[in-house]
């Protein structure tokens, strides 16, 4: 009888504590990407922080923390804005040394993917939040692009913005 309570108690325990972890993990790499100068090494740090980030998100969701999922993503998109502008200003000529750049747009279409399995998910009431995220990272994302190929960009009009009703699934990405 006892161990049949012990077990639950313990795994809830492990739970926690692995939560624990991963806060004071996420907590850690933020403060490293914050105080970082370079942006080359931002944007490499983002591929942790912002799995760290999605890990932690899908822990929210799965308990039904839709607030904590929300301020996540906002985080996450916020961090990819500021490794951005980092390699931007550290390099501003993207196609002649992609370094960072390659690596942050690569991590933002990633971002992009969790943003829409969440918005699958997420009751209504949660969407027009992650819907701005997604909106903001398509735009990061068109940037990212337009430094990396700037020539393939010249005549090519910016991305369409999206109505925050439209689903994920019924846009079209030019």
């Amino acid at each position: 009888m006892a161990q049949r309570i012990a077990v639950p108690v313990l795994m809830a325990a492990s739970c926690a504590a692995t939560g624990s972890l991963a806060t004071d993990k996420l907590s850690e790499l933020q403060a490293r990407f914050d105080s970082e100068a370079s942006g080359v090494h931002k944007a490499k740090m983002l591929q942790r922080l912002g799995d760290a980030e999605f890990e932690e998100a899908s822990r929210a969701e799965k308990a039904g923390d839709y607030t904590t999922v929300d301020l996540l993503m906002e985080k996450y998109r916020d961090n990819v804005r500021a490794a951005s502008e980092a390699i931007e200003k550290e390099s501003p000529d993207g196609e002649h040394h992609p370094g960072g750049y390659k690596q942050l747009e690569m991590h933002v279409q990633k971002g992009l993917r969790q943003v829409d399995e969440i918005l699958l998910v997420v009751p209504p009431e949660f969407k027009p939040p992650l819907q701005l995220v997604r909106k903001d990272l398509l735009t990061l994302d068109d940037e990212l692009l337009r430094f990396l190929f700037p020539r393939r960009h010249e005549n090519k009009p910016a991305a369409p913005i999206v109505s925050p009703g439209t689903p994920p699934d019924m846009e079209v990405r030019s």
